[in-house]
């Protein structure tokens, strides 16, 4: 069983993810229209089965208010989702692990919705690896089956994914975001060019870093360095996006965005915390 402090910061990074999210669906927006409005996917079934051109269906208010329903709808989903997280405990795990599994399950479909948009860039949905997969492991952290060696493995794979692909997009492999860019020029006033170059070193390090977890001599060193860069990565969204002359609203903006991105931060320190917490129970046995 895993100790008390450790799956507290279990419940709060799963917490924050689904929270963060919540509040995304709830006050802004997300990529479902992505696929409501796919002509080459949607067109044979608006107008073969429900006999409504494509025209008219795109067109009309009453399909963009269905799709903001959805969106809120999966909002308060997260929402209870996010609740769930924090009550449950081993003896309740048969009343909150639908909302759990059900939101691990709205976020395993917005994550394709995300990589639709990015033209199905592998990398764009193995980046939120951490994101989709922890609510997943967290129920399974309540199970009889659930041990040490197993949830620290998985924890790792989620970590090298994240990060491994972070860095496919910071290296360059795919044309490097904007959004990078301008978050890097933003915080430390490099010119675009040395931004650039910065993240080409961000990304190498990526790698390094995915590599570096599964080496027990070294690893220490690799999930230290994810915790950190998770943090600032996840902070970054409200340093770079930040307005003096419009505070609230910055925060209001951005909050989201950093919040189901601290967990990428938390799931490394998890893991150093799982690894001190096995020793220590091999110790403990010996």
């Amino acid at each position: 069983m895993i100790k008390e402090q450790t799956q507290l910061i279990f419940k709060i990074s799963v917490f924050l993810i689904f929270i963060g999210r919540a509040w995304q669906h709830l006050f802004w927006d997300a990529p479902y229209r992505s696929f409501f409005w796919d002509e080459s996917l949607l067109r044979p079934i608006i107008e073969g089965i429900f006999n409504t051109s494509w025209q008219e269906y795109a067109t009309s208010d009453r399909t963009d208010q269905m799709i903001q329903n959805g969106i809120k709808i999966n909002g308060f989903l997260y929402l209870i989702a996010a609740i769930s997280t924090l009550v449950i405990k081993k003896t309740t795990v048969r009343w909150f692990r639908i909302p759990i599994f059900l939101g691990g399950c709205s976020l395993i479909i917005l994550t394709i919705l995300l990589t639709k948009e990015k033209f199905y860039h592998t990398a764009q949905f193995f980046e939120h690896s951490i994101q989709f997969g922890l609510p997943f492991i967290l129920l399974y952290s309540y199970s009889k089956k659930s041990h040490y060696k197993s949830l620290i493995f998985i924890l790792k794979i989620l970590i090298a994914f994240t990060f491994f692909s972070h860095g496919l997009y910071a290296f360059g492999f795919y044309p490097v975001p904007g959004k990078f860019i301008d978050m890097t020029i933003q915080i430390f006033g490099f010119t675009e060019a040395t931004a650039i170059s910065f993240l080409y070193v961000v990304g190498i390090l990526d790698f390094i870093l995915a590599i570096l977890i599964f080496i027990p001599k070294v690893q220490i060193y690799g999930l230290w360095y994810a915790l950190l860069w998770g943090l600032l990565t996840a902070m970054a969204r409200i340093v770079a996006n930040f307005y003096w002359d419009f505070p609230l609203q910055s925060i209001h903006q951005n909050l989201h965005e950093v919040l189901y991105r601290i967990p990428h931060g938390l799931t490394p320190l998890l893991v150093i915390l799982l690894l001190k917490n096995s020793i220590y129970k091999i110790k403990k046995v010996a």
